[in-house]
Parts: C-alpha cells; sequence; structure tokens
C-alpha cells in the first residue's frame, strides 16, 4: 500500500542538555556533520512530506527558533513554557495545530531533536507499518548491546507491546531486557490526544511520560504494535559532547561508504571527513586529511586533498586542489590550486587556470588558462584569459577605508614582485616590469615601469662595516679582482 503522508510529525527538542556543558547552546543546536542535532531530525522529518512539521521548544528558545526560520522555515516552532515531560511537550505540541486550525486527521509521528543518525528511511518503515497493522500506536524499538538509560520495552505473550519503563523506574530484571525504546513513535491522532488526557505524573521525575499512552491504549482495547530498527544506531540519542563525537564518527563513516559506493575514491576514510550537504561525480578522489563542508561539490575525475579544507566550494571536472582551504569558492575544470593556497569568498578560478604555492586570494575573478603560480594575494581583482601573475605580486585593494578593484586584461605578463595599487587597469596583452608599483593605467600593448635607476656606492662595505665577515669577503674578491688585473696588464713573454 502506498503511504499517506502524516497528518504532522512533532520532534521534541525543548531540553536543556545539562550534559552537553555549554552556556552558549541548547544541545539540540550542536553542530554535526554540517547539520544541528534538531537540523537532521527535521530533514529525516520531512522526507515523509507531513502536512504539519511542528518542533517544540524551550530551552534557549530564541536559539533554535532563530535557527529553524534560517534553515527550515517549514517548521513551526511551538513553545514549551515548563519541560513537563515528553507527554507535557506533545499535549502542547498537538494542542498548538489543533488551535490554529493545522492539525488534520491522520498518523502524527513524534521524533526527538537529539538523534542525528535517525533516516527518513526508518521513518517511512516505521509509518508504513503503522499504517499496514492498524495500530493506534507504534514504537519505534532497538536491540542494544548497552540499554543503560534506556527506556525498556515489555512485551505481552503475544508479542505485543504491554509498556515502556523507563530506565530510573525499572526493575532489576527489567533492566536485563535488551530491546529498548528510541522515543520515536508513530500515533492515531486522535487516539494519542484521547489518550495524553489519562496520562498522570505518579513517577519519579513527576513528569508526563508519553511512553505512559501506550499502556492506556493498549488498556482501551487498541492495537499497540513495535517495529525494530534494521541498525540499532539509528537511534542513539546524543547526550553529552563524547557521545556526539560518536555520533559524529559513524554518520561520516556512512557518508563516506555512500560516496564510494557511488564511484568516489576515498584515500584515507579516516582522516576524511564529509558533510551530509556534501555532493560529489564519480572517479573524483580525495586525499587523506580532508574535510569537505557545507554546499561543497566536487566534479568527475576531480582530485582534492590532502590536507584541505573546502567550504561551500564548487570544483570543476578533472582539477585539482592540494593543501588549501577554501570558503565559497569555484575552481573550474582542469583548473589546479595549491599546495599551500588560501581561496577566500568570491574566488573564480577559469577553465585550466592556475593558483599556486603561498597564493591568497578573494574575490578574483582569474580568467581561463590564467595563472597566479607563485606567493602572491590577489584581491578585487578582475584577470582575463591566458594572463600569468609574476611572483611575489600584491594587489593593493584597500586605502583603509574602501576597497578598490584592479583589473588585468587577457595575455598579459606581469613581472615579479609588482604593486597593483587600486585602481588600476592593465590592457591586454600588456607587460609590467619586475619590481614596478603600477599605480597608473596602462595601455594594452604597454610595458610598465615604475623601476628607479639603481645606484652602487663602491667601497661602503669596508668604511662602514669594518671586521665584518662581509668585509673580508667584499675585500678578499677586491684582492683576487687587483691580482687577476695585473696579470692581464703583464707583457707577454
Amino acid at each position: 500500500m502506498s503511504l499517506t503522508p502524516p497528518a504532522a510529525v512533532i520532534v521534541l527538542a525543548a531540553g536543556e542538555g545539562t550534559r552537553m556543558k555549554s552556556r552558549a547552546l541548547p544541545k539540540v543546536l550542536h553542530p554535526i556533520a554540517g547539520r544541528s542535532l534538531v537540523g537532521h531530525a527535521v530533514a529525516a522529518a520531512r522526507e515523509l512530506a507531513p502536512a504539519q512539521l511542528a518542533v517544540v521548544v524551550g530551552h534557549l528558545r530564541e536559539k533554535v527558533v532563530e535557527h529553524l526560520a534560517a534553515e527550515f522555515p517549514e517548521a513551526v516552532p511551538v513553545v514549551q513554557e515548563e519541560q513537563n515531560g515528553t507527554g507535557h511537550a506533545v499535549r502542547v505540541a498537538l494542542e498548538a495545530l489543533a488551535r490554529d486550525g493545522r492539525l488534520g486527521e491522520g498518523a502524527v509521528i513524534v521524533t526527538t531533536g537529539d538523534t542525528p543518525l535517525l533516516t527518513g528511511e526508518t521513518l517511512r518503515h516505521l509509518a508504513q507499518a503503522h499504517a499496514e497493522d492498524g495500530n493506534a500506536a507504534t514504537v519505534l524499538t532497538a536491540e542494544v548491546p548497552d540499554a543503560t538509560g534506556y527506556g525498556r520495552i515489555l512485551r505481552g505473550e503475544d508479542g505485543r507491546v504491554r509498556a515502556i519503563v523507563e530506565h530510573k523506574d525499572a526493575t532489576e530484571a527489567q533492566r536485563e531486557i535488551r530491546e529498548i525504546n528510541s522515543g520515536v513513535f508513530a500515533f492515531d491522532g486522535k487516539l494519542l490526544g484521547e489518550a495524553l488526557s489519562e496520562v498522570r505524573t505518579d513517577n519519579s521525575q513527576g513528569e508526563e511520560y508519553l511512553t505512559d499512552t501506550l499502556q492506556i491504549l493498549r488498556e482501551a482495547g487498541h492495537r499497540v504494535g513495535a517495529v525494530v530498527a534494521a541498525d540499532h544506531q539509528d537511534i542513539l540519542g546524543i547526550n553529552d559532547r563524547v557521545q556526539l563525537a560518536q555520533a559524529r564518527r559513524i554518520l561520516n563513516d556512512r557518508l563516506l561508504e555512500r560516496a564510494m559506493r557511488a564511484g568516489v575514491t576515498v584515500v584515507d576514510p579516516a582522516t576524511t571527513w564529509f558533510d551530509v550537504t556534501v555532493e560529489y561525480e564519480q572517479d573524483a578522489v580525495v586525499q587523506p586529511n580532508t574535510q569537505l563542508k557545507g554546499a561543497t561539490r566536487i566534479g568527475e575525475g576531480a582530485e582534492v586533498g590532502p590536507n584541505s579544507t573546502l567550504t561551500d566550494t564548487v570544483v570543476g571536472a578533472g582539477a585539482s586542489v592540494s593543501n588549501t582551504t577554501a570558503f565559497e569558492a569555484e575552481v573550474a575544470e582542469g583548473a589546479s590550486v595549491g599546495p599551500y593556497a588560501y581561496l577566500r569568498p568570491g574566488t573564480k578560478l577559469g577553465a585550466k587556470g592556475k593558483i599556486g604555492t603561498f597564493v591568497e586570494t578573494k574575490k578574483a575573478e582569474i580568467g581561463p588558462g590564467s595563472k597566479v603560480p607563485h606567493l602572491s594575494y590577489v584581491g578585487d581583482a578582475t584577470i582575463g584569459e591566458g594572463s600569468n601573475i609574476g611572483a611575489a605580486s600584491v594587489f593593493v585593494n584597500y586605502d583603509g577605508v574602501n576597497k578598490h578593484h584592479t583589473t588585468i586584461g587577457d595575455h598579459c605578463r606581469t613581472g615579479s614582485d609588482n604593486m597593483f595599487v587600486a585602481p588600476v587597469n592593465v590592457g591586454d596583452g600588456a607587460y609590467t616590469a619586475a619590481g614596478s608599483v603600477i599605480y597608473q593605467d596602462v595601455p594594452a600593448g604597454a610595458l610598465g615601469v615604475t623601476r628607479p635607476q639603481q645606484r652602487n656606492v663602491e667601497g661602503w662595505v669596508s668604511r662602514k662595516r669594518p671586521g665584518t665577515a662581509a668585509a673580508r669577503a667584499a675585500e678578499a674578491a677586491q684582492a683576487r679582482r687587483r691580482d687577476g688585473s695585473a696579470e692581464s696588464d703583464a707583457p707577454s713573454a
């Protein structure tokens, strides 16, 4: 049967997460693989195409609401003023959606904002089983090696879920059970609302447990089922930074495996990190110690790394980027970058162009076939096609108040140790001499020179630095020169 989109998905994200030991961030905003924890939960929920997607917020709610508005504007924030348990959070969300007339009939899926490994595929499997079995409630469970801290699934003789007991409330025998509650559920929306009205707070925490609704529904004669997750790691929750790092490793392994099965060579997965938003094409190669972040895209046959960090950067087919840090840059097909280059936002390198060793660029458009090979800074500049920028050149773009632009034309050859004092233009086919400060426009085909005449002061070292190694070396050289001159002046036999 085809899956009907749920009436709502509710993501529980109100908790403080004290074990994260953070004053700056609520737990659900801690990042992992390019998204916040709650971002992963919302992204997975979004794959079900629910009629409504609500996120229950509480601790530092302003930051969470701002984050959702920027990244997931379709998510409706619902404020839980006091954190009185998961049942209370879901009740608040249902009441808010019903009050605004946004809650229709159908299934309601409840997930948590701290399970970044939960996938849309697992949620679809849960929703599908819930619909096919005609359950009032279906809980996603998992068989785990260590169930400490998790609610245990209590099943009846018929194998159906009888209840869920929280770890703190469980007996010693119940704590031996390894099937745990994931905190993710599918409910009949109408029956959920009725069951929540009967939830009590007579437990060790004095809170409204969402899990109590399962026993309430079962005792009312409704079917309560369970779906065991295919991979128990899907339901791992994050409570501290150790678990955050462990989940990051698991998620990264998944992302790298997906890339490799799609035709990407990852030379050393142990030192390679991808964000979930990274895109790639087959036959790309990623060398060791490389991080690909944000909306980075790697083209077919391109090679990135080693020792590179690319953020929101596009690398074209067949390009090479080595030992490079890049932000919001574009490297066209067949181009090469590095080693030891720094590409700042606005850098655009044309096809078969080159940004070489110890080069920094910013807001620089470098045309096809053009090269900036060595030891240079190119900022706020346009370089045409087939031009070469000499080593140790600086595009002087800042006057202390404003930034100014430099334009280098097509097929130019600029000398080493040039300063281009913006705003300035170098015309097509022009040259500039080594050591020049170019502060006036150079016409097409001209040679720009600002080199002063050299003057040599003979004997300066011996007079001003007597007794030094330099003086002794100079005097020895002068003696050899005098001796050579004397021999050449002697009459021949």
